[in-house]
């Protein structure tokens, strides 16, 4: 274990060190519903970070990417999420079989404002849900409901610091690993970095709807 001078195990040691004194937007900016303003970054976004825990399990975090738009705003409490084709580990799913409990981080690329929404989540199956998300004319096996209970954009500065959105600050695409090199790395298969990345390719091109 990592020697550290201090572990902070107390929320009045938390805030000693990090005040409340001047960030009275921070806290009043929660809202419990969706606004105008939520509605249009969500219309606007492609791109989801989806957190989830099972009762006795690990934390998840998930990505759901799709045309900008993706997430229905059904009204001011709900958000309906189609579930696309994937590798059927189902994480998430599994986790909300346990706990509905879920946390939603909503990127824009290029933005530098993020927004959070927490609630709780079905996995349903519905024919007009999956009828009206459908892409390309190929309908989700299901969805996700969320009902809201707190919504709150955050601000940039993440965002700033890490040059995200600054393709002149990022690496080379070659020379962060791919899953691929991750399966080879973890997976005792007699199949070899490029035989595996050939199959990646074949189900990012045939498997997306």
């Amino acid at each position: 274990m990592i020697d550290v001078e201090e572990v902070i195990q107390s929320s009045e040691r938390l805030r000693e060190l990090l005040p409340t004194e001047g960030f009275v937007n921070t806290f009043l900016k929660v809202s419990d519903r969706l606004n105008d303003v939520a509605r249009k970054f969500i219309a606007e976004c492609p791109f989801v970070v989806i957190a989830t825990k099972a009762s006795q399990g690990l934390i998840d975090v998930s990505p759901k990417g799709d045309p900008r738009g993706f997430v229905e705003v059904y009204d001011d409490k709900t958000l309906i999420i189609p579930d696309r084709l994937g590798n059927h580990r189902v994480d998430g799913f599994m986790n909300l079989l346990e706990d509905p409990e879920i946390a939603l981080l909503f990127i824009v690329p290029g933005h530098g404002d993020t927004l959070r929404v927490a609630g709780k989540a079905r996995i349903v199956r519905d024919r007009a849900i999956s009828k009206r998300l459908a892409v390309n004319g190929k309908e989700p096996l299901l969805a996700l409901i969320v009902d809201v209970e707190e919504a709150f954009m955050h601000c940039s500065k993440s965002m700033i610091r890490s040059r995200l959105w600054q393709p002149d600050h990022w690496p080379e695409r070659r020379s962060a690993p791919t899953l691929a090199d991750w399966v080879i790395a973890t997976v005792d298969r007699e199949q070899t970095l490029d035989e595996v990345q050939e199959d990646h390719s074949a189900d990012e091109a045939g498997r997306l709807y």
